[in-house]
């Protein structure tokens, strides 16, 4: 948020909080008090609760963005190139989830039923024949062969995934570590 948006913002705001029943198989029933700036009464807590819940997507398309997409690691140097770097992912993605729109359309499923991954792989492999209508019928096919499983309630452990190297990372400048090796080339 910029400054300007921020001085624009009320002084207080007014909220509703509410109280959510969450059941899940196997567990006790949990109850969460949700907080929103949506104080219109026709809005049922339940409706609440389910956007709430929603929420999990959001950890699932930034994990998309950053492992499947390759960036997890950003490998431009300057601060201009590394924006340019983020915004070409999030395009990437964004075509990426408007071939799986399209897809779920024709085929009047879900977008979040179909597998991001999956559909990279589809799009690297038919790229020269997407352009004729068999090629596109056998990406259409190719995609909706992997649908992902509905996993509501799921929960991942904050671990990372990628391996410590067996060195430490590099912190200065390469010519000062040579330095401080006692070996210039």
């Amino acid at each position: 948020m910029d400054r300007d948006t921020y001085l624009r913002l009320p002084d207080e705001l007014e909220i509703r909080e509410v109280r959510v029943r969450v059941p899940v198989r196997g567990f006790r029933t949990r109850v969460l008090v949700v907080a929103t700036t949506l104080t219109d009464p026709s809005i049922r807590a339940t409706d609440l609760g389910d956007l709430y819940r929603q929420r999990w997507h959001i950890e699932v398309d930034l994990r998309s963005v950053q492992v499947t997409l390759g960036m997890d690691v950003l490998r431009c140097k300057t601060p201009a190139l590394v924006r340019k770097e983020v915004w070409a992912h999030l395009l990437a993605y964004n075509l990426i989830r408007t071939a799986m729109a399209q897809v779920a359309q024709a085929s009047e499923r879900r977008p979040r039923e179909l597998s991001v991954a999956g559909t990279v792989q589809a799009l690297a492999a038919f790229a020269e024949v997407l352009d004729t209508e068999a090629g596109y019928q056998a990406f259409v096919c190719v995609v909706l062969a992997y649908p992902v499983g509905d996993r509501p309630d799921r929960f991942e452990p904050r671990a990372r995934k990628r391996r410590p190297k067996p060195y430490p990372p590099l912190t200065v400048p390469r010519d000062q570590a040579r330095k401080r090796l006692g070996r210039s080339i």
